[in-house]
């Protein structure tokens, strides 16, 4: 069974309170997962980015969720993603020097991808792969005024959104994706918090990472 790890990490704000779901085995990958926006409620605690620490365990990974600053247990105050993107890179740091140089998944719901998104233009090589789910991409964000703009991100990136999200419209999402020629994975009827979809989810996230070699 895998094993949850709880533990603190010293961030650019202060501690950053995080947990780690490691695998039966040595991990083979490290995947790092981003929560929703502070603001509005989110937490490492949230039911899609539990999920995705779930299924990233399950693959074999080493899957760690945290608080960002001013979150739970850890220090700070919320900043607008600029401060969330050096916490994240903070937790990077960590898993590195814990886990040793493995391939690497960012991956972020809603805010959370907004982060990662911004956290892999600062990453040299790029990670191996991005999952981003109903990332926050355009200013109209409930709660929260973007002022760097949602990044361009690596080929390969998967991206995951509902055609009914009431939070980050899904017309947003395709005119940030259609300069890229990004590919959308889109769930029918579909909300922002993929209520009675996480099933589904878990299997896409699965599916994509068996179809391809890590």
């Amino acid at each position: 069974m895998p094993t949850l790890k709880k533990f603190s990490i010293p961030g650019p704000a202060g501690n950053l309170e995080a947990i780690a779901h490691l695998p039966d085995g040595e991990p083979q990958v490290i995947a790092v997962v981003a929560h929703p926006l502070p603001t509005m409620g989110g937490t490492m605690e949230n039911k899609v980015v539990t999920t995705l620490a779930k299924i990233f365990t399950e693959l074999g990974f080493a899957a760690l969720r945290f608080n960002f600053r001013g979150v739970g247990a850890s220090d700070g105050e919320f900043d607008s993603g600029n401060g969330e993107v050096e916490d994240t890179l903070a937790v990077i740091d960590y898993a590195r020097r814990t886990f040793g140089e493995l391939p690497l998944v960012l991956s972020g719901f809603s805010f959370g991808g907004y982060v990662q998104a911004r956290v892999a233009q600062h990453l040299h090589p790029q990670p191996h792969r991005l999952v981003l789910i109903a990332p926050a991409v355009g200013r109209s964000v409930p709660g929260f005024e973007i002022n760097t703009g949602m990044p361009h991100v690596p080929h390969g990136t998967l991206v995951i959104h509902g055609d009914k999200d009431e939070v980050v419209p899904f017309a947003d999402v395709m005119e940030w994706a259609r300069p890229q020629h990004l590919p959308i994975v889109v769930l029918p009827d579909a909300e922002h918090f993929f209520h009675g979809r996480l099933n589904q989810l878990r299997e896409l996230v699965r599916h994509h990472f068996c179809g391809h070699q890590t």
